[in-house]
């Protein structure tokens, strides 16, 4: 069960236009829930677009990132996990993070899915649907049917403590085409949707490919290690310090003694006293 955690890897049909990728997430899934005390329904639910947000990411062909969230009215107003193009994930959720439901995606009814790509120099993308109330995975293959002309389609699984995915992508045509190609594609799907989310969560993705597709010729690329890694800094606090008014403060500044902030994402804590302030402030004049 602990095998090749944190790890996605790409595979290829070598007689199909047809690529995939999976995902199977553990310690750094651990470390981006611990951040906050979540029902077990909120971890499961957090686990999938975590598991989700890294097979899309795996797409980027730039340096950037994917932010997959979710807005509702319900238990969660909001359910978020960014992957980088360096496959550092976080997230976190907001509302009744003790809300619990046999089916987590409840959780979320009547909600919105955005997907957002960010480049780290260059456009910012994002599409929004209505979110399906029977899966995430359901909602992504509905979001790529209508914003890609190639088909994609996802398993997603997670206990709370595991989650994995897995993600098939036609590819443009070149080894078939017509009634052929679209054949393939479909079996490659059917079978897919023989594996339960067990099996998704313990095999291997040697051992989920085999059990899938023992009869294709499938090409599988090395594993590519995931981290829980945050871009929060000093930095970027002192931004945001940098928003308040002298007034504020000062205020803040004679009643505790320093400034503290603390990011939502990580728990990590950045302090700043008046002599941290003033050394801010020389910084920005002098630039």
């Amino acid at each position: 069960m602990t095998r090749n955690l944190d790890a996605s890897q790409r595979f290829l049909f070598e007689q199909a236009d047809v690529r995939g990728e999976s995902v199977r997430l553990g310690p750094a899934l651990s470390e981006l829930l611990d951040t906050q005390t979540y029902s077990h329904s909120v971890r499961r639910l957090l686990g999938e677009f975590a598991a989700a947000a890294v097979l899309i990411s795996n797409n980027l062909k730039y340096t950037g990132r994917i932010i997959l969230q979710a807005r509702s009215e319900a238990a969660l107003s909001l359910v978020m996990v960014e992957c980088s193009s360096e496959r550092h994930i976080r997230g976190i959720a907001q509302g009744d993070l003790s809300a619990s439901a046999v089916d987590p995606m409840t959780l979320l009814q009547n909600g919105q899915l955005a997907l957002t790509i960010e480049r780290e120099l260059g456009q910012r993308y994002q599409g929004i649907i209505a979110l399906e109330g029977r899966s995430l995975a359901v909602s992504l293959d509905s979001y790529f049917a209508q914003s890609e002309q190639l088909g994609a389609r996802f398993w997603l699984g997670s206990d709370g403590d595991i989650s994995a995915g897995l993600m098939l992508q036609q590819l443009p045509a070149q080894l078939n085409d017509g009634a052929a190609r679209e054949e393939h594609w479909s079996t490659l799907c059917v079978l897919a949707e023989t594996t339960s989310i067990k099996e998704l969560l313990a095999l291997s993705p040697e051992e989920l490919l085999f059990k899938l597709y023992h009869e294709e010729t499938v090409k599988l690329y090395p594993p590519a290690p995931i981290l829980f890694k945050c871009r929060c800094s000093q930095e970027r606090s002192a931004d945001t310090i940098a928003l308040l008014a002298q007034s504020d403060r000062d205020e803040i500044i004679a009643e505790l003694g320093e400034i503290a902030l603390t990011c939502e994402l990580c728990g990590a804590v950045y302090r700043f006293g008046q002599s941290a302030l003033d050394k801010e402030s020389d910084t920005r004049t002098l630039h």
